[in-house]
């Protein structure tokens, strides 16, 4: 309705955690890791013979030529994964470092060393 602030959504508050993870890291490996996509998407779309009990928090696609690399967050099995907002934020740090750090051939807590606090609790 116009006059009232839009209410948002839990997509779009997972949408803003992921950017500002994203951004904290653009910030520090951003000349180190080039270009680079990132995206949330719902769901996974898996083959009909996956095994359910694997469902994937994230796709890494490689880039190759002028076609960027490419990080794709699945929204629904992180949040099914957790049960508070802290439990969400820690669980998208981590998703999303580990993807950086495959790409980087790097550890996970040299990208950001929450992840490896997170292991110590």
């Amino acid at each position: 309705m116009p006059g009232r602030p839009e209410t948002r959504t839990a997509r779009d508050r997972f949408d803003d955690l992921v950017l500002a993870v994203v951004a904290e890291i653009e910030e520090r490996w951003g000349t180190r890791l080039g270009l680079i996509e990132y995206a949330v998407e719902d769901t996974p779309q898996v083959p009909d013979d996956w095994d359910d009990t694997q469902v994937p928090l994230s796709s890494l696609v490689r880039g190759a030529g002028a076609r960027p690399a490419r990080i794709v967050v699945f929204r629904r099995p992180i949040e099914h994964r957790t049960s508070s907002r802290s439990e969400l934020e820690a669980l998208v740090l981590t998703v999303v470092v580990e993807q950086v750090a495959e790409l980087l051939g790097i550890d996970p807590e040299d990208v950001d060393p929450r992840v490896g606090e997170e292991d110590d609790r």
